[in-house]
């Protein structure tokens, strides 16, 4: 039996227009018009602000949404809230090393690859059926990198942008990918 994943950033946040790794903050207002998901599809959710305020936005129920704790974002230790920009120059080789090696957390919180580890793990042991998942950008990148079976590196080539959606079918060891899904 298949998986059928339907993976949704996050609305726009002033982190992301920053270029801030994710404080918390609330999300923007949403254009989107309501979401309306057919009987039997499972909704979870990153535990984070933004993952639930954008389900509430698209008119679902937060106590709808079970949260998941594989979908947070990449623990960002102590560069938490704060912007590459300023890192980069207050911290260059540890914003270096971070970039170039993916077992590297010089912040003191997760290292991509154990992101994409943790994601990994969860997406490989979904149940069939249909599942719709509100998870933070870092999370979906992480996942398409795992079903294409990409290198790491790839992980920084993926570009996911608020309030879009990818959507992923198969089961552990052979995923499908759909590029460019609409939200709402």
């Amino acid at each position: 039996m298949t998986v059928r994943l339907t993976l949704v950033s996050p609305a726009m946040t002033a982190a992301l227009r920053e270029a801030r790794f994710d404080d918390g903050g609330p999300v923007e207002a949403v254009a989107a018009g309501p979401l309306t998901l057919p009987a039997g599809v499972r909704v979870v959710g990153s535990p984070s602000g933004r993952c639930l305020a954008t389900a509430r936005a698209l008119g679902l129920d937060p106590a709808s949404v079970r949260a998941e704790p594989a979908l947070a974002g990449c623990a960002m230790g102590r560069w938490r809230g704060r912007q590459l920009d300023e890192l980069t120059a207050a911290e260059p080789e540890s914003v270096a090393a971070w970039l170039a090696d993916p077992a590297a957390a010089p912040h003191g919180g997760e290292s991509l690859r154990e992101l994409r580890a943790r994601v990994a793990g969860w997406l490989d042991a979904l149940e069939p059926g249909p599942v719709h998942a509100f998870a933070e950008p870092d999370v979906i990148r992480a996942a398409v990198t795992h079903a294409l079976g990409a290198p790491d590196s790839a992980f920084w080539r993926l570009d996911v942008r608020p309030l879009h959606a990818v959507e992923l079918s198969g089961r552990a060891g052979r995923w499908n990918v759909r590029l460019g899904a609409g939200v709402g």
